[in-house]
């Protein structure tokens, strides 16, 4: 979307007195009710202004974290609700529930230009039900609030729930500017990416990414693997990791990729040296790095970050990268003693002279912990889970159902 202009057509036409539910992705961290990282409450903002600048009155649902269908308090959404006010610069309304009493009254009080917030939808179980006639039932609620339908909210796209799928199928709807952005940069990594290739893949466990890396070692120049997920490619290579994270039942996957890299020619390269301690790290313990190769972690030692000669690899090779994908730390980014790894390669990242992608996730949260300039890189998704689906190969049905 580049303008309001672009998406009043797919709405039946001006949007000024029209209410405009949005769906956007506000699952923010928080601390208590601080929020700790707020980049998908800004991501969202674009878009809320555009329609309340042309006049709409804007609702906007979103979800919070992962209650069981009825309100928890700790998942409430007013600490969110305040901080969009903040962005927006004008005070955004603030329902209770999300289908009821308080979100009518709400709705049926705003003004042209307003801005509200329902309380966070899977306190309705409706939301995430699996049985089309609970799940659509919800959505006939949330569709009676509105007069048409905006999908802005990119890390729920993968999902089959009433506020992203069903709800389209009853309002004029189209995609917002985050969503169509975040699909046109995938697109891009997908279709016909500009050469060279790098994929840099990180984070706890190789199953999270199996799919991924499947899809795309036929595509990539370049492989690089680091986070937790290294360890059972070390094991692949016949390697002990001590107490490392390990998925046993992978390591025959993890051969076969080793094997079919080598066959296409794709640069598969894992840490030559590790940082590794005693214990996982905590806020309460000391902890006592030491840098040891790959190929001797001692028996006692867990690895918690590539160490600084794989890191140098790493960024050495982006350097003549066109297109790069990371998905997924370097190491336990969170402890300052395991984050260099991370903080390296997303140092090389923003000098990729192309499109650099952060693909949502830890990722985009360790370069905001960090203290990187946001702009610094290509793109910054606000969906890891949508992203990897994408890359995947799969259908995103949030994404189907507005491609009518």
């Amino acid at each position: 979307m580049s303008g309001i202009d672009s998406l009043a057509p797919r709405l039946g036409g001006s949007v000024r007195g029209k209410r405009v539910l949005v769906r956007s992705d506000l699952n923010v961290p928080l601390d208590g009710a601080r929020i700790t990282d707020d980049g998908r409450i800004r991501a969202s903002v674009p878009t809320i202004t555009q329609l309340a600048d042309a006049g709409a009155r804007v609702v906007v649902t979103a979800h919070l974290g992962r209650p069981k269908g009825a309100p928890e308090d700790k998942y409430s959404l007013k600490p969110v609700a305040d901080r969009l006010g903040e962005l927006l610069g004008a005070p955004v309304a603030f329902a209770t529930d999300t289908v009821g009493e308080s979100a009518q009254q709400t709705v049926a009080a705003l003004a042209d230009g307003e801005v509200a917030l329902l309380e966070n939808v899977r306190f309705n179980p409706g939301e995430t039900s699996k049985d089309d006639a609970e799940r659509g039932a919800f959505a006939d609620q949330l569709a009676a609030l509105a007069d048409a339908f905006v999908s802005d909210g990119f890390g729920v796209v993968h999902r089959k729930q009433a506020s992203v799928y069903d709800v389209a199928q009853r309002l004029p709807h189209a995609m917002g500017g985050l969503v169509a952005k975040e699909i046109d940069v995938l697109r891009r990594l997908t279709e016909d990416p500009e050469r060279p290739f790098v994929v840099l893949l990180g984070g706890s466990k190789v199953s999270d990414k199996l799919a991924v890396i499947d899809n795309l070692l036929g595509k990539a120049d370049k492989l690089l693997v680091g986070g937790g997920m290294l360890f059972t490619f070390l094991v692949a290579q016949g390697h002990s990791v001590g107490k490392s994270l390990l998925e046993a039942d992978q390591v025959d996957t993890c051969k076969e990729y080793l094997q079919r890299a080598a066959d296409a020619g794709v640069e598969l390269l894992l840490p030559t040296d590790i940082v590794v301690a005693s214990a996982f790290p905590s806020a309460d313990t000391a902890s006592d790095p030491s840098v040891v190769p790959a190929d001797a972690i001692p028996d006692d030692k867990l690895g918690l970050d590539i160490g600084p000669d794989s890191a140098k690899a790493f960024a050495a090779a982006l350097t003549d990268a066109k297109t790069v994908f990371w998905n997924g730390p370097m190491g336990v980014f969170e402890f300052d003693d395991f984050a260099a790894g991370t903080r390296t390669v997303a140092e090389a990242l923003t000098e990729v002279d192309g499109l650099s992608v952060v693909g949502g996730g830890d990722s985009a949260a360790a370069v905001r912990k960090l203290g990187f300039d946001e702009s610094a890189f290509g793109h910054i998704s606000t969906g890891g889970g949508a992203s990897l689906e994408y890359l995947e190969g799969k259908d995103l049905p949030g994404i189907d159902v507005l491609e009518d």
